[in-house]
């Protein structure tokens, strides 16, 4: 009979007999056996304790800040003369330049009004044309023939040129000024921007916006988003640390959480007293208007420098900061208790005021495996700067 010829017949339906298995089995209860044994620390081994360098490194606060887009520059455009809607060139959404007629206006009587200047004007140079050439003729002969002339007569027609004149200049300062207001009837992109409200339509009647009191209508709202302010409000604690160009991050949530790197560019260096805080402002580039103004936006504030300072992680320290007390391993790999007063803290490091000094090793995690005077096998941890 063959070998496990008995238990080869005698299987059970569906299970296949392996020979080797048996073997197999051997092997991976020796190995693990010989892998438990290789772990557990020899006979007089001091235990192994996890210890993290005291280093040096900067440290600071990061605040997290609600922010809103607005504008760089907005401005709604008035007429300064009444007058009906002749054409409006542009509507919502319209990208315009500096300098482009966003809207026409027609006002009949100002076109009568420069015209019937125009024939004053041209009747003042007349006028003045002629006392000129009578005052000029009366010095002539009166330089040939000094008795002929009377003085009086010279400075009557003096005084009617002078009045010529001026009459004249007055003439030329009405045709420049109703040149001027025809010149409102264009209403003209003060700069480049994107119309943002239309609130007129040709045909209708616009009243002057010749006073911040007046109730005229605008005719469009132009938004310069090309461009944005982002406004923030900083806590009056924090307000010291504030410097204009210091970095900051930027996340917009509600374009899938897109990050910008901007700076601070301004602040208003003055203190609310009701909110007890103080704008801040950045400027963020929007070239291709992804952004809009109204949006939020988080702004990440680093504030509370300490560069250069004793740093420990978080796991080291236990229980209350006040009065805090850590494990630190000697050079004789002895453990020690040291009483250290912390400083700055931030998510994942503390900085250490007095009490340890640089590259010292200290116990991290679970303390209360060890006791002060006994003897440990380090077994270092990066620092956070490290990992």
């Amino acid at each position: 009979m063959k070998p496990y010829s008995f238990i080869a017949n005698n299987r059970r339906p569906g299970f296949r007999f392996c020979p080797r298995l048996p073997i197999l089995l051997g092997a991976v209860w020796l190995a693990g056996r010989a892998w438990g044994e290789g772990t557990e620390p020899a006979a007089g081994t001091p235990p192994p304790a996890l210890v993290v360098k005291v280093t040096r490194a900067d440290l600071c606060k990061e605040l997290t800040i609600p922010a809103e887009f607005h504008p760089y520059m907005e401005v709604e455009l008035q007429a300064k003369v009444a007058g009906y809607v002749k054409d409006m060139n542009v509507d919502i959404g319209d990208r315009v330049r500096a300098g482009q007629v966003l809207a026409t206006l027609e006002v009949p009587e100002l076109h009568n009004e420069l015209a019937t200047a125009l024939a004053a004007r041209q009747r003042a140079e007349a006028d003045g044309k002629e006392t000129h050439l009578a005052y000029a003729r009366l010095l002539a002969v009166n330089q040939e023939h000094s008795h002929l002339v009377a003085q009086q007569d010279i400075d009557a027609a003096e005084a009617k040129d002078l009045e010529a004149e001026a009459a004249r200049a007055g003439a030329a300062a009405e045709v420049e000024k109703y040149e001027s207001l025809l010149q409102y009837t264009k209403i003209t992109a003060p700069f480049d921007g994107v119309v943002t409200r239309r609130y007129a339509d040709p045909g209708s009647l616009i009243q002057a916006g010749t006073s911040s009191s007046s109730q005229a209508r605008p005719l469009v709202r132009v938004s310069d988003n090309f461009k944005l302010r982002l406004d923030f409000q900083v806590s009056v604690d924090y307000v010291k640390d504030l410097h204009v160009h210091d970095p900051v991050a930027v996340r917009v949530e509600s374009l899938n959480n897109k990050e910008i790197e901007g700076c601070i560019s301004r602040f208003t260096h003055e203190v609310d007293e009701q909110t007890r805080t103080m704008t801040a402002e950045i400027e963020v580039t929007n070239a291709d208007l992804e952004l809009s103004p109204g949006m939020y936006a988080k702004v990440m504030l680093k504030v509370e420098r300490r560069n250069g300072v004793l740093t420990i992680p978080t796991e080291a320290v236990t229980g209350d900061r006040e009065k805090c007390t850590l494990f630190v391993v000697g050079p004789d790999n002895e453990i020690a208790e040291r009483t250290v007063v912390l400083g700055l803290e931030t998510p994942g490091e503390y900085e250490v005021l007095s009490g340890l000094n640089e590259g010292e090793l200290v116990v991290v995690g679970a303390r209360s495996q060890f006791q002060p005077g006994q003897k440990v096998t380090p077994r270092p941890v990066p620092s956070l700067s490290e990992r």
